[in-house]
């Protein structure tokens, strides 16, 4: 086969697999926005692809779940057929993870066989395989911090870790792919826009991790109002020491914003400069994007500070949508910085 048709097959495969990433992603927002993310208290990478089949399953699951926390002090009410729910939402999470690794080695080795691979891209191939591994453990290391007798959900440290590691899988698979099918004509030299792309990358990090801090310690409705926060513009006497801006609610709602208003100022500055240039196709028809993201990101994340006090535990409604899509474009958001700072270069490429 010829090498430009091998490329862009395996590059469409890449692709194929960052769209299956971010909806794990979200799979994951809704497995914590209807609470099922400690229903399943058993980790079996092989067994655990099929859920319960009979009654006496799933009451055996269920015993299992009625040790823990978040059914004694927040479930006890539940029944067989609310935990089958809240079940469903964890396995097939956890099911979506299984069949992208299946995408990922099948044609892996189908591709291999069939030489379509160059020698440089083995390297980066492996580095997923070994990702996509790292972020099952680490989705395991979370969920067992809230299968205990104190807590109700899972630390919401361990979940932003587990949130970022997904980030940079989806963000490597994303570059790895644009490496295997974008042009040399493509590429722009800018050092300028290039530095601010990378701050700019690093300090969304940082608001994703806020994010994350935020749904783990169901921070939303701290501050259900807009443009203030409870009646003032700063949080009190909430930031009293380090320790306060990991774990004080308040403080962490108050961080997400400011850094929502920085971000979104940011990106305006340096949508506004890369107006200025005219560079490849490829860059002119993508640079506005992340003007339009941020700006709907902060209108999401609004809404969902709005709509946050709606909340009925085990209903999925106004809030969980807001929020689920303002993770959305939070994602999306990230992607189109990234795809931008490998289309930017420092300098010319001949």
């Amino acid at each position: 086969m010829e090498e430009a048709k091998a490329r862009r097959i395996v590059g469409n495969w890449i692709f194929i697999g960052v769209a299956m990433l971010i909806i794990q992603v979200l799979l994951g927002g809704i497995t914590r926005l209807t609470g099922s993310g400690l229903s399943i208290t058993e980790w079996k990478p092989i067994m655990g692809a099929l859920p319960p089949m009979t009654e006496g399953q799933w009451q055996k699951a269920f015993d299992q779940y009625q040790q823990i926390a978040q059914y004694k002090y927040l479930n006890n009410h539940f029944s067989l057929g609310d935990f089958k729910f809240i079940f469903f939402w964890e396995w097939f999470h956890r099911l979506w993870a299984r069949f992208i690794g299946i995408v990922f080695l099948i044609p892996f080795i189908w591709f291999l066989v069939k030489k379509y691979f160059q020698a440089w891209m083995i390297g980066p191939l492996v580095s997923l395989f070994l990702l996509g591994a790292l972020q099952g453990a680490l989705g395991w290391i979370m969920v067992k911090s809230g299968l205990n007798d104190a807590d109700l959900y899972v630390n919401h440290i361990r979940l932003a870790i587990h949130f970022l590691a997904a980030m940079l899988l989806i963000g490597y698979a994303l570059i790895f792919g644009m490496s295997i099918r974008t042009e040399r004509h493509d590429l722009v030299a800018n050092s300028s826009l290039k530095q601010q792309l990378i701050w700019l990358i690093l300090l969304l990090c940082v608001q994703l991790m806020y994010g994350a801090f935020m749904a783990g310690l169901k921070a939303a409705n701290t501050a259900p109002t807009w443009p203030d926060i409870n009646g003032s513009l700063y949080p009190g006497n909430s930031i009293t020491d380090l320790s306060s801006i990991f774990y004080n609610k308040f403080a962490i709602h108050f961080i997400h914003r400011t850094l929502a208003y920085i971000l979104g100022i940011w990106i305006i500055i340096w949508w506004w400069k890369a107006k200025q240039v005219h560079g490849s196709a490829l860059f002119n028809r993508i640079k506005n994007w992340p003007l339009y993201l941020v700006l709907l990101q902060i209108t999401l994340g609004i809404a969902s500070v709005l709509t946050s006090q709606q909340i009925v535990l085990g209903k999925f409604g106004v809030f969980e949508w807001m929020a689920q899509l303002h993770q959305l474009t939070g994602m999306l958001l990230l992607m189109s910085l990234l795809a931008l700072s490998y289309i930017l270069r420092r300098k010319p490429v001949f």
